[in-house]
């Protein structure tokens, strides 16, 4: 799987509006590939266009990614945090308030 199948993630992640996040299983079922989170999160982590708002895409249970942290240590999350995303005691983010619920 190349970039072809990445700009459809890409296409869709450009949606998730700031203070909203989204799933890697929820970008792949969007993309009429449901089986395919993981490879979401390949196209997250290698995605380098800024018109792609990566760090609104966190695991199933609102987990972030290392990925990010390349830059400095917590940066998804202080990305989510200053767009006003709330996060649970346990430093995931708390779903039940910020997932995005497109009407595809």
């Amino acid at each position: 799987m190349g970039g072809t199948v990445f700009s459809v993630f890409y296409e869709i992640v450009r949606h998730v509006p700031a203070g909203q996040v989204a799933t890697y299983g929820q970008i792949a079922r969007l993309a009429g590939m449901p089986r395919c989170a993981r490879t979401v999160g390949y196209a997250m982590a290698g995605c380098q266009d800024p018109s792609v708002p990566c760090h609104r895409v966190v695991d199933r249970f609102g987990g972030t990614k290392a990925a990010f942290d390349a830059h400095a240590p917590g940066t998804q999350r202080a990305l989510l945090e200053s767009e006003g995303v709330p996060f649970r005691s346990d430093g995931t983010v708390a779903l039940e308030k910020c997932q995005w619920n497109p009407l595809y």
